[in-house]
C-alpha cells in the first residue's frame, strides 16, 4: 500500500504537523540536542498552527516565517487575535537565526521554555478557532 498523501487544504493536517513540531520542541532530555533547534521547532509549531487558521478560513497566506506578519494579516481579515499571541513574534528569529552556529548566542533554558509557551498558546488558539466552527 502506498504512503498516504496528506491534503494541504485540510487545516487538521496543518495542526497535526504543528503538534509534531511542538512534540519535538519538548525533547530536551537528549544532551546532543541543541536548544536552538528545539526553539526552531517551537517556531514551526506556532507558524503551522497559525497557517492552519488561514487554511480553515480559506485565506491565502504568504510564504513567510514571520509570526507577526501572519497574525497581522489574519487580523486584517477580522480574525480576533488575542494580545498574548502577538508575543509569538519572539519566535520569528528562531526560524532562521538558529540554524547555523555563530549566528546568535546560545539559547538559555528560560528562552527555550518561553518558546515552548508561545508555541503552545498559538497551537491552542488555532485549534480552538478551527474547532469552534466545525
Amino acid at each position: 500500500m502506498p504512503p498516504k498523501v496528506r491534503n494541504p487544504n485540510d487545516p487538521q493536517e496543518w495542526l497535526r504537523r504543528a503538534r509534531s513540531n511542538l512534540a519535538r520542541a519538548r525533547l530536551k532530555a537528549d544532551p546532543d540536542i541543541v536548544l536552538e533547534d528545539l526553539c526552531a521547532d517551537a517556531q514551526q509549531a506556532a507558524e503551522k498552527a497559525i497557517k492552519a487558521v488561514f487554511v480553515h478560513l480559506k485565506i491565502r497566506f504568504p510564504r513567510t516565517h514571520d509570526i507577526l506578519e501572519l497574525l497581522t494579516l489574519l487580523r486584517s481579515h477580522s480574525v480576533d487575535i488575542p494580545e498574548e499571541l502577538l508575543a509569538g513574534d519572539e519566535l520569528t528569529g528562531y526560524a532562521l537565526d538558529t540554524r547555523y552556529p555563530g549566528w546568535i548566542e546560545d539559547t538559555t533554558d528560560e528562552e527555550h521554555e518561553r518558546a515552548l509557551c508561545l508555541a503552545e498558546r498559538s497551537l491552542a488558539w488555532a485549534t480552538a478557532v478551527i474547532n469552534k466552527s466545525k
